[in-house]
Parts: structure tokens; C-alpha cells; sequence
């Protein structure tokens, strides 16, 4: 048996993507943002209103960085969505982040967040919401690497937003190999 919800966004996971811009005066900007995903091999798809600072900023730059949320960072990454910096110019200094400048974009890597896609504004719909950004380099922090030099999952923490119950989800233990664990069915 099924509980139907209707047609709704709901899906797992849902990424909790932090997008950081500049502002007009330089003044790092930050959002959360769920509806989004890789759409290509050097692209990312966003739905991001065009009311948000953080959009009128990157359509300005044609630049902007997404990080991935992260357990020690959930108070901050939650406040940078429910604030907005339409009414709240420092929130992303409220949040106790601290900028970097990206060395292939105009916009600022987040110091407290471990994996940035760094990108250039491909094309951005006002209708449809949707943005588009080419991601010109990915960048991993070396607090989250092994000692081989590979992302290791466990010390960036990733979360995820549950739509169903409004909350964030740490991103858990492997759960097997990718590319192989379907081998075993052919």
C-alpha cells in the first residue's frame, strides 16, 4: 500500500547547496538552495527565484560558487536561507562564514565549507527560474582530504534537506561501489 502526497517536490536526496555571490560593493553574499543538480559534465542547474540578492548579484558578476552544506556548518547554512540579503546586507558575516577569492571566478569560496564548484553564469530564465552556470573548477579544501589526496566523505559531513520532514540529513555510511554492485546482476 501507498500514501499518495501528490504532486509535489519531494525527492531524496536533496542537496543543500550554499551559492555565494559578491555584491555590488564587494560584500560576500550566501543562499541556500535545494532544487538543483548536475546537468551536463561541466554544468549545474539551479531553480533559484530572481527576488533573491544572491541572483541579482551573479547575473551582475556572471559568476558564482556552490558549496555543499555541511554538519558543522547547519546553523549557518540554514540561517543563509531563511535570511535574506535584500534585508540583511552582512548575513553572510552573521553567519560566521569567511570569503576567499575564487582564482577562476568572481565570487568568494566559503573558508567554513569544504567542496566548492566554482562557475561562470551560462544563461539564466526569469519565467522558468532556472540558472545555468558552467563550473569552471571544483575545489576541496585539504581538511577534507585523505592521505592519498581523495575526498573522503566522512570529514566534509555532507547533508542533505528532507523535503518530507523539513530536516537535515548527515550524509551516512557507504552503502557500496558504485559501477560495480549491478555487476553481480547481469
Amino acid at each position: 500500500m501507498r500514501k499518495n502526497f501528490g504532486a509535489k517536490p519531494l525527492t531524496y536526496p536533496q542537496p543543500v547547496f550554499i551559492i555565494a555571490t559578491y555584491g555590488e560593493d564587494g560584500t560576500p553574499d550566501a543562499m541556500n538552495a535545494a532544487w538543483g543538480g548536475i546537468s551536463e559534465m561541466n554544468e549545474i542547474s539551479l531553480c533559484l527565484s530572481a527576488g533573491h540578492k544572491t541572483v541579482k548579484n551573479l547575473l551582475r558578476r556572471k559568476a558564482f560558487t556552490v558549496s555543499m552544506g555541511e554538519a558543522g556548518q547547519v546553523a549557518a547554512c540554514d540561517y543563509v536561507g531563511l535570511v535574506s540579503g535584500n534585508k540583511v546586507a552582512d548575513k553572510f558575516a552573521r553567519a560566521g562564514f569567511h570569503a576567499t577569492p575564487s582564482a577562476f571566478v568572481d565570487a568568494p569560496l566559503i573558508d567554513e565549507l569544504s567542496v566548492a564548484l566554482e562557475c561562470k553564469v551560462k544563461d539564466y530564465d526569469p519565467e522558468t527560474c532556472i540558472l545555468r552556470g558552467e563550473i569552471v573548477n571544483v575545489s576541496v579544501d585539504e581538511r577534507a582530504l585523505d592521505d592519498a589526496g581523495n575526498v573522503d566523505a566522512a570529514k566534509v559531513a555532507p547533508i542533505i534537506f528532507d523535503p518530507f520532514n523539513n530536516d537535515y540529513l548527515k550524509v551516512g555510511e557507504k552503502a557500496g561501489n558504485a559501477f560495480a554492485e549491478g555487476k553481480r546482476l547481469k
